[in-house]
């Protein structure tokens, strides 16, 4: 490491964990933690939490940090630094996350919607790289979206563009915690993915997913979902081609709108890998208009789960 270089630390403000890291201005992890968000606790256990890993990192660690960058979900105000209504983060209303940590750390800090961090990210460090325009998707607690046209985020009027998780893609369908029906975040999102299976394992007997969780649905995660179907269980591949229908469906909507056609897929769920990303990409290429599809490219992100934490970190740096 050289004196020259230039370190900020991200912080990738989930639904169950938040991801604290300090990075280079290269993109290099220097050091990572993570903790248990303790959302049920509200803004202020939240916080806590977020200063209690942020202590982590800058522990024993003597490198001049020029920023702190913060991916959140929920409609975030870059300009005041503020945090509107997080649908997986109850009780928040609209906190001005940005102040409160700033006077905690006495440190500049940037606050952006999470899926827009983790697109800055990819296209800074990532899949994102060789493009000019493309759509990122983040799947895990919930369903996030980020748009990058022409090199740069689009972040919409006031900031909330890219709430891919909140497409219905069925009028009629579950109610989602944002308050709108049929939202593909509540076929995607984890904890609507697990009660999903959970009630639809009773009729598939002989899937490997019974021997996993030791016949206890209470075990049961997207984890272990994906084992089965690296295990070339048939319900699983299911599963996961459902998932990659769903989320094909949501997102040929947003290519007609945007005339883009490439898709980055990253977080826990984007696991799945292959099999996932090829239903995908069929469901959007069968479903675009036609001129389009021949362009449509769905990718896996290439910075996996440090994508919150690199894109969080890459705020104090893009311009």
């Amino acid at each position: 490491m050289t004196k020259k270089e230039k370190y900020a630390i991200g912080v990738d403000l989930g639904g169950t964990n938040v991801k604290v890291g300090i990075v280079s201005q290269k993109g290099k992890i220097i050091k990572k933690v993570s903790v248990e968000t303790k959302a049920d606790g509200g803004p202020v256990k939240v916080i806590k939490q977020i200063q209690e890993g942020i202590n982590e990192v800058l522990s024993k660690n003597d490198l001049y940090i020029h920023g702190i960058g913060i991916g959140s979900p929920g409609t975030v105000s870059t300009k005041k630094g503020t945090v509107e209504d997080p649908p997986n983060l109850p009780g928040w209303g609209k906190v001005n996350l940005g102040k409160i940590i700033k006077k905690k750390f006495k440190i500049d800090v940037k606050v952006e919607n999470d899926a827009n961090a983790a697109a800055i990210g990819e296209m800074i460090f990532g899949a994102g790289k060789p493009h000019e325009s493309f759509v990122m998707v983040t799947l895990g607690t919930g369903v996030g979206g980020g748009i990058i046209y022409n090199r740069k985020l689009f972040r919409g009027e006031f900031g909330a563009a890219g709430e891919i998780g909140h497409i219905s893609i069925d009028l009629n369908g579950n109610k989602c915690k944002c308050g709108s029906f049929g939202c593909v975040e509540t076929y995607l999102g984890n904890s609507y993915l697990v009660k999903r299976v959970q009630t639809e394992l009773v009729k598939h007997k002989s899937s490997k997913i019974w021997q996993l969780i030791n016949n206890d649905l209470d075990f049961l995660t997207p984890i272990i979902i994906q084992t089965a179907l690296q295990q070339g269980d048939k319900y699983a591949k299911e599963i996961v081609k459902n998932l990659g229908w769903n989320l094909g469906v949501a997102l040929a909507s947003v290519g007609n709108c945007l005339d883009i056609g490439t898709f980055i897929i990253g977080g826990g769920v984007g696991g799945f890998g292959a099999p996932l990303l090829r239903s995908v990409e069929e469901t959007i290429s069968a479903r675009v208009l036609k001129p389009l599809r021949k362009r449509i490219k769905v990718l896996p992100a290439k910075l996996k789960n440090d994508a919150g934490i690199k894109g969080a970190s890459a705020l104090v740096f893009y311009k």
